[in-house]
């Protein structure tokens, strides 16, 4: 089964790909790399040691995009693509509701006119904004408090929409709460461009000594040490989600909303100390204000995803902050000085995407098309 993956090079999209292929899957990736890396694709063929397409383009290119269903026999779409920063969604909103809905857009009607009606979305438990208790079901009321959140709740509905006007589309909404860690192998993982925005990368960074000191934003907050309180999950348990969506969404037709969370929730000193435990480093932090859009308290109500996706999380926050260290440790820089360049003419004719530096493979196949 042939899966058209978007944004397949961002940190969530390079563990879901290493899954799908690892699962006998077949996969397309696009990403126009704004806010990821071509290494992570090279690593994602190394770990699995299988080939597969790439396409750099943006999914607003409503043309290109129709010309990579033209070139491949895609049954079903995940969708990762996107920007993803509350902070930077509050400074930037029309560029978050210009990208994110309009890339949206232009893919679901890509789908319908090659009559691709199976969908996996990557939404966000942001779409829940500030609810009174926890932990957080899908039956509570959607009211976003950023931008980055309503573009989230937007495009949800947007689904819903769709399947109501036609009933044979298949769509799960997957509400991701945190994620973190890494893929055991140490070789993909989280690489934000600047300051992290994640509290997980922050502490990695810090304790590499990238920076010099881990901002908490907030310590008034109705929570036992006044810090936020967030859910968890590992990169790898959230990835394995999206193939029981996927298996969800080949077997049934409707619109569903799933959680993807432990049911636990850690403040930022909790996530601070846990770390400090298992890799023995400490972290140095400073107390700042609040950031604009975040809430105090959010963890998930999982059964339903239990329940209808037969999906547990398996992963502990020992794991979270191992996998997250190791990662770290093994690419202190993250994906920098490993990008991959162009050269040479693969089989097919078109331009092949060859590695260098320290994972050089002339064998690979990771195929970077070009429309």
């Amino acid at each position: 089964m042939a899966v058209l993956i978007t944004g397949g090079s961002g940190y969530i999209g390079s563990h879901t790909c290493v899954e799908l292929l690892n699962a006998g899957y077949e996969i397309i990736v696009v990403d126009n790399l704004a806010n990821s890396h071509m290494e992570s694709l090279q690593r994602v063929r190394s770990i699995t040691g299988k080939d597969f397409k790439f396409y750099q383009i943006d999914l607003m290119d409503q043309e290109r995009l129709d010309r990579v269903f033209a070139q491949n026999e895609i049954e079903a779409v995940i969708h990762f693509a996107g920007l993803k920063a509350v902070g930077e969604s509050v400074r930037l909103p029309l560029r978050y509701y210009d990208n994110n809905i309009t890339g949206t857009l232009a893919l679901c009607k890509v789908m319908e006119s090659y009559g691709v009606k199976r969908l996996v979305f990557s939404s966000s438990a942001t779409v829940y904004g500030l609810q009174e208790r926890v932990p957080i079901s899908e039956e509570l009321p959607l009211s976003a408090t950023n931008p980055y959140g309503r573009t989230k709740l937007m495009i949800e509905e947007i689904l819903r929409d769709l399947y109501h006007s036609d009933s044979k589309w298949s769509i799960a909404l997957l509400r991701y709460f945190n994620p973190v860690g890494a893929h055991k192998s140490g070789r993909i993982g989280e690489d934000p461009n600047g300051v992290p925005n994640n509290l997980m990368p922050y502490i990695t960074q810090v304790a590499v000594g990238r920076l010099k000191e881990l901002q908490v934003y907030g310590n008034d907050y109705p929570t036992p040490d006044g810090t936020g309180v967030r859910d968890y999950i590992h990169a790898v348990d959230l990835a394995q989600g999206h193939l029981k969506a996927l298996d969800r969404v080949n077997a049934t037709t409707g619109v569903d909303a799933y959680n993807l969370g432990t049911g636990r929730g850690y403040s930022v000193l909790e996530m601070v100390a846990a770390f400090e435990k298992v890799t023995g480093r400490s972290i140095p932090y400073r107390i700042t204000a609040r950031r604009p859009g975040d809430i105090g308290l959010c963890y998930a109500d999982p059964r339903k995803a239990e329940r209808e996706l037969g999906w547990v999380a398996k992963l502990g926050l020992e794991d979270m902050c191992r996998d997250a260290w190791r990662w770290q440790v093994n690419n202190p820089n993250g994906y920098a000085g490993h990008e991959g360049v162009l050269t040479g003419i693969g089989a097919n004719g078109d331009p092949q995407l060859l590695h260098h530096g320290a994972w050089n493979d002339a064998s690979a196949h990771l195929v970077k098309e070009v429309l």
